[in-house]
């Protein structure tokens, strides 16, 4: 049971109202796909005994930065894109024989600088071998993901928190685009091609890919693409 200020919530947009203190119980609290909830002033205890309330299993994402709680339910639309170009990424990483570890929407969070963050999708690359293994990380002592993807068609990035836990590279899926940051003295820039992928022309060939998986399906699309990193390689 988590105690929360009383708040009126509209379409995608969210009004806080501060009216007077109620105990509601989390599953009371209903936030329909493509909708946001945000919470303010909630303590760093608080923000814990949410995300345990909550779960792991559990549709919704999350973001926490210095008291002010973000819950949003993605629509399908969204999940479809990230699992997509989660995909594709995997496979490019296979080909290029290059280890890695995806963790799809984990939990990063720091409490020394009060900021927390679920990603729609994200990999260790770099830092795999940091990683391996472990079924708990700590940002104050592990690194952080070296990518991070996120997917921005009713929620926005929150480019200032990936960027406070040191996320080198971070990806937007904006309408039919990708995006890339990197992160350059606390900074996200943008830039043309993937530091992770160098030489590789992703932003142009990734959104291909997933329009072809919305017409002709997954498998024939996955195929097509390793088909094109094979023929890449090769030349």
């Amino acid at each position: 049971m988590v105690r929360i200020a009383s708040f009126v919530f509209r379409s995608s947009l969210f009004v806080f109202v501060p009216v007077t203190h109620v105990t509601l119980q989390l599953h009371q609290l209903d936030v329909p796909p493509g909708q946001r909830l945000l919470l303010h002033d909630v303590s760093w205890a608080e923000f814990e005994a949410i995300l345990a309330e909550l779960g792991e299993q559990r549709g919704s994402r999350i973001a926490y930065d210095n008291g002010l709680l973000e819950i949003m339910a993605p629509l399908l639309e969204h999940e479809s894109d990230k699992e997509i170009i989660g995909d594709l990424l995997k496979a490019l990483l296979e080909e290029l024989d290059i280890e890695f570890r995806s963790l799809g929407s984990t939990t990063f969070k720091n409490a020394t600088i009060l900021k927390g963050i679920e990603p729609d999708q994200c990999f260790y690359i770099q830092n795999e071998a940091a990683v391996r293994g472990k079924n708990r990380l700590d940002l104050t002592v592990d690194p952080p993901p070296d990518l991070a993807l996120e997917v921005d068609i009713t929620s926005r990035t929150h480019p200032d928190t990936y960027a406070a836990l040191g996320v080198p590279e971070l990806w937007r899926r904006v309408g039919p685009t990708i995006r890339i940051y990197q992160l350059l003295d606390g900074q996200y820039v943008e830039v043309e091609k993937s530091l992770t992928f160098p030489g590789w022309p992703l932003q142009d060939a990734i959104p291909i890919y997933v329009a072809q998986s919305q017409v002709e399906g997954r498998n024939r699309a996955m195929r097509a693409f390793r088909q094109w990193v094979r023929s890449k390689i090769e030349n």
